[in-house]
């Protein structure tokens, strides 16, 4: 198993995962990340970033049921792991613990 450092887009993506519960398939986590950003995301950058955070277990996928919207085709669904979960956490706490050292002049 990889480590289970995030980068920032890995981190976007996971989030993504984490807000589409049930419904995070590569096209859904797109829209997601578009709309909570307000920029564009390419759909190939996401199921690379999904691929790795799968192999770092940070995910974990399975195929959901025929839709006859996708002719036929099954979509891979994505849902946060136990410890994707907790890489979030302390990824999140880091980053507050940084922006709480931030000297008060640093603002001035």
């Amino acid at each position: 198993m990889k480590g289970t450092y995030l980068g920032e887009f890995e981190e976007v993506v996971l989030l993504a995962v984490a807000i589409r519960i049930g419904d995070a398939y590569g096209a859904a986590v797109v829209d997601e990340i578009e709309q909570q950003l307000g920029r564009p995301v390419n759909l190939g950058a996401v199921h690379t970033a999904l691929h790795r955070l799968e192999e770092k277990s940070l995910v974990k996928s399975e195929m959901g049921g025929v839709t006859s919207e996708r002719g036929g085709r099954r979509k891979r669904l994505y849902n946060v792991t136990a410890t994707g979960r907790r890489a979030l956490e302390e990824t999140r706490q880091l980053r507050n613990q940084m922006w709480d050292n931030i000297p008060k002049i640093a603002w001035s």
